[in-house]
């Protein structure tokens, strides 16, 4: 991905969701004037969430979210539904679509407004979306807008297959943006014009093959927003950079798994921190993740730790999620501890099993969806935690890669 893509996560979701031949995937490719979706008669041919990354006037870059009929019957298919609402949990903008002439035919939106009723206890923007116009009479809509619940704007009338309407509804889409919230910057915010930052990064069997991953190319980019200037070193040679500046950086940023060499070779006069910790403040709340990273001392033999990471991967015979944490993790606390895994949308929908949650990062996650998952471990009573946060705890210097954050040192020391 190159510093000018935009990340996954970083994206606008716009997720489409009714009954199995509503017309949500002829819709997504209405929408966006392209063959996104597979399109068929045949009930039931979207099996999964289908994501589609685009960009889209006048919203920028989004991504496209194609579920699953809420209708879907059978074992499988209520495991398609369970899908198909989990990803209310990364949505921005619901858009619930509705067969006209069936609805005509049946009267019947219970399914609909079960989707809607969650729409709203989260608090979601969206759109009712009466599609299949051309094959109906629209006077006999009219008035049935009154019935939708407040969690949506009044219904948009379109034809997915004539392209009525379309025009109009990427009108209100464009309207629906939700005014985002002040974004916590990554790392700008810690630096001033011309400050320097080094960055390290380690180059072994782990690392990918001619590219830096995600994390590491959205700090570079978000330190040149603020105008700062970046060095980026192996760990084995941090020393020896350091000493070749011209003058001392501001901050240094870790991977976490080379916390110890780097904190060994920072001058304690310079801030550092991880590119972990910069994404547990940026996706998600560090500051519940440090009260996560306190319950590994209470740890007990036999506990059930979670291993969650937001994306998929090959995993490498000395894996950070897999192997090192959990050996650092048997070791620091002299227990005997057992691991489960979980890896991309997947997301364990029982946490109560779970003595401590240990999640990536997050930079392949929607913030609302990473946000979510710590709030369900929270209600749980789960205590959470990230790699980077854990891992500076486990090596004992949790207090100074939290120095550049005033109060989330304050909630390490106090709390």
């Amino acid at each position: 991905m190159g510093l000018n893509d935009t990340p996954k996560g970083e994206r606008l979701h716009i997720a489409f969701f009714g009954k199995r031949n509503a017309g949500k995937s002829s819709l997504v490719n209405a929408l966006t004037g392209q063959e996104l979706s597979i399109v068929s008669d045949i009930k039931g041919t979207t099996t999964d969430p289908v994501y589609k990354a685009m960009e889209l006037l006048p919203l920028g870059p989004v991504m496209m979210v194609d579920t699953p009929g809420l209708d879907d019957e059978g074992e499988l298919g209520k495991e398609r539904v369970k899908r198909a609402k989990s990803v209310l949990n990364k949505t921005d903008i619901a858009l619930v679509v509705v067969d006209s002439k069936e609805f005509l035919e049946k009267d019947d939106l219970s399914f609909e407004k079960e989707i809607l009723s969650l729409i709203e206890e989260k608090k979601l923007p969206g759109i009712f979306v009466w599609n299949k116009v051309d094959e109906v009479s629209e006077r006999e809509l009219e008035g049935r807008f009154l019935e939708l619940p407040t969690a949506v704007s009044e219904g948009s009338l379109v034809s997915a297959k004539d392209g009525t309407g379309i025009h109009e509804l990427k009108e209100r889409l464009g309207r629906l943006k939700p005014e985002l919230e002040e974004k916590q910057p990554l790392v700008a915010d810690l630096l001033s014009p011309m400050d320097l930052v080094v960055l390290v990064v380690p180059i072994d069997e782990s690392a990918p093959k001619g590219r830096l991953i995600l994390p590491q190319q959205q700090v570079i980019r978000d330190a040149l927003e603020a105008s700062a200037i970046t060095v980026v070193t192996k760990e084995t040679e941090l020393k020896e950079t350091l000493s070749s500046l011209g003058k001392k950086p501001r901050l240094v940023i870790t991977d976490s798994q080379a916390f110890s060499v780097v904190d060994r070779d920072t001058p304690e006069d310079i801030l550092l921190t991880s590119f972990s910790i910069l994404f547990a403040r940026y996706k998600g709340e560090l500051r519940s993740l440090i009260r996560g990273a306190k319950a590994i001392e209470s740890l007990k033999d036999g506990d059930v730790i979670l291993m969650a990471e937001g994306c998929t991967h090959h995993r490498q015979c000395n894996d950070i999620g897999t192997v090192k944490i959990p050996n650092w993790l048997k070791k620091y606390t002299g227990k005997e501890l057992r691991f489960e895994t979980s890896s991309g949308t997947g997301f364990p929908e029982k946490l109560d099993k779970y003595a401590l949650i240990i999640h990536c990062g997050g930079c392949m996650l929607h913030e609302r969806e990473m946000k979510y998952r710590i709030r369900e471990a929270e209600d749980l009573g789960v205590p959470m935690v990230n790699y980077g946060v854990a891992i500076a705890y486990m090596k004992g210097i949790l207090k100074r890669s939290l120095e550049p954050f005033k109060e989330e040192l304050e909630e390490f020391l106090y709390v």
